[in-house]
């Protein structure tokens, strides 16, 4: 494949190409796209998914941090696709709907929450399959983590296939999954301080196996404006004495909402 395209993956890119035909198919498929659809396409490398999508969809915009894979794709001629040659990091994406991508893996986690602040319909996203894990874990799992509760606060999410490694050049050291992303329309669970929500996730997760009490009190100044009422509060907090693993999102969200009320 790098001979007949005089390309070399470069690996601090996170480069490795899809070059599964049978899995390409299949990933654009999950997608239920239509000429109506206008994809985008994240870092699309050789373009494996990106003829599939053109075919099927209205337009596809294209990602694309490396000028070598940009002239590539440019070479295909691709009447409805879009190439834009940027570090998707740090872009405002165009207007679309649907996504479609085998994103960088060293990024997956700041691409996830990006493209979460826009409004779309669904995503087909193929991710290390470690990662795709810790999206779906479940509470008391090692994989359960505050990506599973930020994202499961924005998204219903699910696993569609493993991917081996054999389906990529280079071959990665992990194999992959391909995962649905879907944005919640309403939220699934109310709120009163959605930051300190945030910041109680990833306090106790950086703690993960100490007592809720003990990381709260060690961490006053994020929940309270004096140490004398956190003393006050955290005894009477419901979940004092669990570990965060312990807890399913919607715990995590009431002892949240304890919190906020003497915020």
């Amino acid at each position: 494949m790098r001979a007949a395209l005089g390309l070399r993956a470069f690996k601090r890119l996170g480069q490795n190409f899809l070059i599964d035909e049978k899995i390409a198919e299949r990933i654009v498929s999950y997608a239920n796209l239509s000429s109506k659809d206008i994809v985008l396409e994240i870092g699309p490398g050789l373009g494996m998914l990106t003829e599939r999508i053109a075919k099927k969809a209205k337009c596809i915009i294209g990602v694309e941090k490396d000028k070598r894979l940009v002239e590539h794709l440019k070479a295909k001629k691709i009447q409805n696709l879009k190439i834009i040659n940027e570090d998707s990091l740090k872009i405002k994406f165009p207007k679309f709907n649907k996504i479609v991508s085998n994103l960088p893996y060293q990024i997956s986690s700041q691409l996830t929450f990006k493209i979460l602040n826009y409004k779309f319909e669904k995503a087909i996203l193929c991710y290390q399959k470690e990662f795709a894990y810790r999206l779906v874990a479940q509470p008391y799992y090692k994989d359960y983590s505050r990506l599973t509760v930020n994202i499961y606060y924005k998204a219903n999410c699910r696993i569609l296939e493993i991917v081996p490694k054999s389906a990529f050049y280079p071959q990665p050291k992990v194999e992959s999954a391909v995962v649905e992303l879907v944005p919640r329309k309403a939220k699934p669970f109310e709120l009163v301080n959605e930051q300190l929500f945030y910041d109680l996730v990833n306090i106790c997760f950086s703690h993960r196996r100490k007592k809720i009490s003990s990381i709260i009190s060690n961490n006053w100044q994020k929940f309270f404006k004096t140490e004398l009422e956190a003393k006050k509060v955290v005894p009477v907090l419901e979940f004092k004495d669990c570990r965060i693993e312990e807890l399913a999102p919607q715990k995590i969200a009431k002892l949240a909402n304890q919190i906020a009320r003497f915020y």
